[in-house]
């Protein structure tokens, strides 16, 4: 009976082991005014008591009727009212309402009405912002959304055209005025392009309806000879241009004076006010006004704005709606360069023709965005954009009343490209319009027409500078098809394919991506026929294995494919050149008249260079999967120093903010390969460095385990560049928005130093949250130390370096205020170097140095001798100093360490936490869905986890993953739906199958409850056995009383 009760209570404790309380999904960490009332003392904004929320409903109906439909539902829901939006659209149905909710109600209203069967969604209503002519040092305008670390009102977007200043030559004394000097050499933009010769043919632009979203127009403008409409859409009461953006950009697509003429004079504008005068303007303006153009039927629209939340779902999703009703759209792709990583949505959605600059030397402007797209990352690969380049620098445009001036931006190639789009419109007869033109179509036009430049790479110009003539041509003779942009992947192109062209191809190394635009002209909606497929030219080109990831629904308009390439095993001594054809078979329904579907195959050659597989010395991998970027989050910037760009959204990929470091790793002769999967997904016995740099995310309990196992028995080499982190000071870089009306926190600092703590913690090595800057020398090496953080636990037998810097943290100044009245220097271990087991560990506080977003001096020579350490234990006699040596551990108690916020639910954001441990598409096919490698206790050895097939992969053979078709581009929601669904009967005790929580709830789930359980029945267990003993007492006494003679 004993036994028995004990296996019930060992049984009810370890199935509640695993048992969790139910919660409710977590928002995005936005912490409203009321949590954070005892924290306020230092800021001076007032908070408002009302909040604009976006209602977004599953059908079209007039707005009094969804009023009513909230009113009739929502009951005894208080605290909310429904908003009046008089403008042009109120005449038409919509699919949103805009109500007030009062902050104090917020959570109520908003559940309440997210519940309702008609509501799509509710979100608040955000506002964009930019800056349109300001100040700046040789580019005007740049100032964006912050201005010295402050928010300016609106949402994060980012800064527009400016006017060209005179430059100081560095060779003389005397400046230059590149404005007279260019007018002097060049003619007008129209003339660059041709458009003389249609102008001849009597193709103006006549019955185009051109929708201009900007600043407006004055009525009666002399330029312009057929303004339709003009519109206003903001909350002032004016319909005129009064900051002139608005104008010039109608001035350049459709102007007809002689000295700033436009591309297509005849063109039909109509003017959408949709920037105050303070250039700032909601979702919801642009909600309405983008529904308006829809039932106006516009047929092209331009968009001079953008900003890199692509996460603003009614923004993003409307954008779709609005192309999918057939408007073309064409926007400016930002003006954040040169920094890679910087495109701005919605330019950088496939289908919106996104536009960059270049200057009349077909140079790219030194202001355009480059790509690639982010979206993807960082399971997937990012998008080739811009889709075009077009004259951006020193444009002729209208003034606001009279006159012209000039403008550089992408701001201002955005409508050169617009009005070559109006001007091709108008080439197709009216009867065929609606046959031929769409979004893809015209795309399909610019992007097979452009004339591609000789210098910069695929994600610096697309398919290269706009040709007019040549996009007519293509278009005068267009029939329906679809096509793969880019139609081409040639690695011996360089510098044009970089970095596929940087890099070659060689067997055992993680799958090389490459994401691919399906554009598809027969119709809004297509499907892939048959799964994709590789046709090699030679036998050679079996060697090669593909699988391919693509939109089941492509819509609208346009989809991706992207492919996973990988060469086999028998290909490790392979040199030379694979070369073959990619095809897949799209099909629409059928169009207006025709009986059967539409069908069109489309051809991606590729032309490939393989190596031999390099020595494990030279292979290095970097890990991806570890970082986290805004958005979703506010995950603030590396560098405190920088005041104008607080947020960290560049993507932080070898082929973005890190393609420099990228480079000179390449041309030190290493390889380099990303990791976007958790660290049980290599096999460390093919590497010689693991690089992490720079990341926010938490770490499963697998991946430490296994990393220490693959350093000290697998002989890894681990190299990690942290950054600042410091909860004081990220709880003072809190901000108010105005218009999402809550509190922006911080997820994390520059680097999630408590996570990089756990993850060194077998090692014995450990970062503080100080917050150093200053510069040092090492062997006449000058670098700077920009917000980095502090070495405070290293291991004795290693080499730490120290120098004297500046605590700038929150908890360091203050220190210093108490002690002096000055900020004092003290020394800080910053570098270490250590053997362990039977690999090598360097860390450095810093990734400044290495990231080109902001950074002030490189540190490239330093990451080179760490390299040459951690792969082949080469140490660099000025590193590796007995001066520098460590004779004692370095400790601090693990209780001093920096800890982690308890006020930031991380896990909204978070990769790891809350997640099934998964190897993703971009790692090795044979663990595809599976948990990756487990440890051995052979030195060396990883294998994969028993008990989890891989995907059925036969070697030789090409086989594909077909994912959602509406996220689009080569890995984003589709790896999350096939993990789930493939371990549905896998779930074992719930371990494999959870949902988002937070750590305190596991915590408390997996040992308090077990131990209350094992508690109470020790209890009732100790209970039974005394109340076991005094029946055996009664009975032994009463036998003792009747037995007696």
């Amino acid at each position: 009976m004993i036994n028995r009760f004990a296996l019930i209570c060992a049984l009810i404790s370890i199935s509640l082991l695993h048992y969790r309380p139910s919660h409710q999904p977590a928002l995005p960490q936005i912490d409203t005014p009321q949590t954070l009332q005892n924290e306020t003392l230092t800021l001076t904004l007032t908070e408002p008591s009302k909040t604009n929320y976006i209602v977004r409903f599953r059908k079209y109906e007039r707005a009094e009727d969804h009023r009513n439909y909230l009113e009739e539902n929502l009951g005894l829901v208080r605290g909310w009212s429904w908003i009046e939006r008089r403008n042009p659209a109120a005449s038409f149905p919509t699919d949103f309402g805009v109500v007030a909710v009062e902050d104090s109600a917020r959570g109520d209203v908003v559940e309440g009405i997210g519940k309702l069967g008609l509501v799509k969604d509710v979100s608040v209503d955000l506002s964009y912002s930019r800056s349109l002519f300001g100040d700046g040092d040789g580019l005007r305008g740049k100032s964006g959304a912050f201005v010295d670390g402050k928010k300016r009102p609106g949402k994060m977007f980012t800064s527009m055209s400016f006017e060209e200043e005179e430059v100081r030559s560095p060779l003389s004394n005397s400046s230059v005025n590149w404005t007279r000097k260019l007018m002097i050499q060049r003619s007008q933009v129209t003339s660059l392009f041709g458009a003389e010769s249609l102008w001849s043919k009597g193709y103006t632009g006549a019955k185009v309806k051109m929708a201009i979203f900007d600043t407006g127009i004055r009525a009666n403008h002399p330029h312009f000879r057929n303004i339709k409409e003009r519109t206003n859409w903001t909350n002032e009461d004016t319909l005129n241009d009064n900051l002139g953006h608005g104008t010039f950009v109608a001035g350049v697509i459709a102007g007809e004076d002689s000295e700033c003429l436009g591309f297509a004079p005849d063109t039909e504008i109509y003017a959408y006010r949709v920037f105050t005068d303070a250039q700032v303007s909601y979702t919801s303006w642009f909600l309405d006004a983008f529904n308006y153009a829809i039932a106006t039927n516009m047929d092209v629209l331009n968009l001079s704005i953008g900003g890199p939340d692509y996460l603003d779902l009614p923004f993003v999703e409307k954008v779709w709606e609005l192309t999918a009703n057939n408007i073309i759209m064409v926007s400016a792709i930002g003006n954040d360069g040169p920094l890679y990583g910087t495109l701005n949505n919605p330019a950088d959605q496939s289908d919106v023709i996104g536009v960059g600059g270049i200057d009349y030397n077909d140079h790219i402007a030194s202001f355009s965005s480059r790509g690639m797209s982010t979206w993807e990352i960082p399971h997937g690969y990012g998008r080739v954009k811009p889709d075009i380049v077009a004259y951006g620098r020193e444009i002729m445009g209208s003034k606001i009343s009279t006159g012209c001036k000039s403008l550089s931006g992408t701001s201002v190639a955005s409508p050169v490209v617009a009005g070559v789009v109006c001007l091709l419109v108008s080439v197709i007869p009216e009867g065929n319009k609606k046959h031929i033109l769409n979004p893809a179509s015209m795309k399909q036009a610019l992007v097979e027409g452009a004339a591609k430049l000789s210098g910069p790479n695929m994600y610096e110009q697309g398919a290269g500078r706009l040709d007019l003539l040549e996009s007519y041509e293509i278009l005068k003779n267009y029939q329906p098809r679809a096509s793969i942009f880019p139609s081409i992947l040639d690695s011996t192109d360089h510098p044009y394919s970089w970095p596929f062209s940087g890099q070659p191809l060689y067997a055992g190394a993680m799958p090389v991506i490459f994401n691919a635009t399906i554009l598809n002209g027969m119709g809004v909606i297509g499907y892939v026929d048959e799964p994709p497929l590789w046709h090699p030219n030679d036998e050679m080109g079996n060697l090669l294995s593909i699988h391919f990831t693509y939109s089941d629904v492509i819509w609208p308009w346009t989809g991706y494919l992207a492919l996973h390439m990988q060469i086999k095993d028998e290909g490790a001594q392979y040199s030379g050149l694979i070369e073959g054809n990619v095809t897949v078979t799209i099909y629409s329904p059928p169009g207006k008249g025709e009986k059967g579907q539409r069908r069109s195959t489309c051809v991606l050659q590729l032309k490939l260079e393989v190596i031999p597989t390099p020595s494990r010395a030279k292979r290095v991998l970097w890990d991806q999967y570890h970082s986290i970027k805004y958005p979703p989050g506010y995950i603030p910037r590396d560098s405190l120093d920088v005041r104008n760009d607080i947020l960290d959204w560049h993507g932080d990929h070898l082929h973005t903010n890190f393609h420099i470091m990228f480079n000179m790793l390449r041309d030190a002769g290493y390889y380099v390969e990303t990791l976007g999967s958790p660290l049980t997904c290599f096999d460390a016995s093919q590497y010689g460095t693991l690089l992490m740099v720079d990341l926010e995310d938490e770490y499963y309990e697998e991946e430490i385990e296994k990393l220490r196992e693959d350093v000290l028995n697998t002989g890894l080499g681990l190299a990690v560049f942290a950054d600042w982190y410091n909860v004081d000071s990220m709880v003072k870089m809190r901000f108010y928005d105005d218009n999402t009306r809550s509190w922006w926190t911080p997820v994390t600092g520059g680097a999630n130093i408590p996570a990089l703590n756990d993850l060194l913690s077998p090692f014995s090595i450990a970062f503080g949250d100080k917050i150093l800057n200053g510069d040092f020398t090492i062997d006449g090496e000058q670098s700077r130390y920009a917000s980095g953080t502090d070495i405070v636990k290293f291991p004795s037998g290693g080499y730490l370096h120290s120098f004297p810097f500046v605590d700038s943290s929150e908890s360091g100044a203050t220190q210093n205020v108490l002690q002096t009245s000055g900020m004092m220097k003290a020394d800080s271990s910053i570098l270490g170097l250590v053997e362990v087991g039977g690999g090598r560990i360097a860390v450095y506080g810093d990734s400044n140095c290495l990231d080109s977003s902001h950074m002030v001096t490189n540190c490239y020579w330093l990451l080179r001798k760490i390299l040459d350490f951690t792969g082949s234990n080469i140490k660099d006699p000025v590193i590796f100093s007995d001066s520098v040596r460590q004779h004692q551990p370095l400790h601090k108690d693990d209780s001093q360490l920096p800890s982690r916020r308890t006020d930031v639910n991380f896990s909204a954001y978070s990769a790891v936490v809350g997640k099934e441990l998964l190897c993703r598409k971009d790692s090795r096919f044979e663990i595809w869905g599976t948990k990756g490698y487990i440890l051995q206790l052979l030195r060396g050895r990883n294998r994969k986890l028993p008990g989890y097939p891989s995907v059925d992969l036969e070697r030789g053979s090409n086989t594909s993953m077909r994912t959602s078709g509406l996220p689009r581009g080569g890995e984003r929601h589709s790896v999350a739906s096939i993990g789930k669904n493939k371990y549905n009967g896998m779930d074992f005790l719930g371990l494999l199958n959870r949902e988002d929580v937070d750590i305190p709830v596991l915590v408390a789930s997996q040992w308090i409850v077990p131990a209350i359980v094992i508690f109470f029945g020790i209890l009732f267990l100790s209970f039974w056995r005394i109340r076991k003993k005094r029946r055996w007492r009664r009975r032994g006494s009463s036998s003792g009383r009747f037995g007696s003679p």
